[in-house]
């Protein structure tokens, strides 16, 4: 072989290895993306065993919520919620995990949600709806996509967690503690700090959150509790609401938490 092969044959392989690495950083780039569908998203439970699902179940609306590393639903009464594991090609794993242990006059949708999470080992979307499968049999659920999570977070909010601060909640908050009324029609949030009132904006994006600017009254205060509140609800990045609780996050470490009023 001369060494104009010898160059040619080096030239094309090198090219194959280059059309390799695209075709692998391709992948890998819509692997994420697909992640990406389904993580960070609420969707509300349509379909159970081929059945059709109530909007209501109790009272409540149920539904999946999908994290990079764990999972929170409810199928109209308890909460439940465990690790998660995904991967790339649309496998998927539940790890039963902690529940609440209410009783509700219609417990059948839960139990079957239950059982068919932790059944599930892969996972389709199309057209908006997530479905959790076993092997190639017929989808074990079913979930639609909530384009709006605003609503669940409409109406007043008292808080009664905090994290950060040395002294005691009720230290913090002698005589009163902070509020927060949602409207989600106008994106306005308004309270009191425990001493102020106060008003802002907010937006989300699945179950991410962000605030607009802080405005409140101006009275002089005692105390740090007014200080602290405005000060970790600035830190705030992802929410999530669970029966009457409202959890704020930053990363993944809860760090204030409201129960409706």
């Amino acid at each position: 072989m001369n060494f104009r092969n010898i160059g040619i044959l080096a030239t094309l392989i090198v090219g194959l290895g280059s059309c390799s690495v695209i075709k692998k950083n391709a992948d890998e780039q819509n692997s994420d993306n697909a992640l990406s569908v389904v993580t960070g998203k609420k969707w509300q439970l349509i379909e159970i065993n081929g059945q059709a699902v109530a909007d209501q179940i109790n009272g409540k609306m149920p539904y999946l919520l999908l994290e990079e590393k764990s999972y929170s639903a409810s199928g109209g009464c308890n909460g439940i919620g465990g690790d998660l594991t995904l991967s790339k090609n649309g496998r998927i794993k539940f790890a039963q995990g902690m529940s609440t242990m209410m009783a509700c006059p219609d417990m059948s949708i839960e139990q079957a949600l239950s059982k068919n999470l932790i059944a599930a080992d892969n996972y389709t979307v199309k057209d908006g709806i997530l479905s959790l499968n076993k092997a190639k049999m017929a989808p074990l659920a079913k979930f639609k996509l909530i384009q709006d999570n605003k609503q669940e977070l409409s109406g007043n909010w008292e808080l009664d967690y905090i994290s950060g601060p040395r002294i005691a909640f009720d230290g913090l908050y002698p005589n009163r503690k902070p509020t927060m009324a949602f409207d989600a029609a106008s994106g306005k949030v308004s309270g009191n700090s425990s001493c102020n009132n106060y008003n802002m904006t907010f937006k989300t994006n699945g179950n991410t959150i962000n605030f607009g600017p802080i405005m409140s009254t101006k009275m002089a205060c005692e105390g740090n509790g007014e200080a602290t509140f405005f000060s970790t609800l600035e830190k705030v990045n992802t929410y999530s609401v669970s029966e009457n609780t409202l959890t704020f996050i930053m990363g993944d470490i809860a760090i204030m938490r409201f129960k409706r009023k």
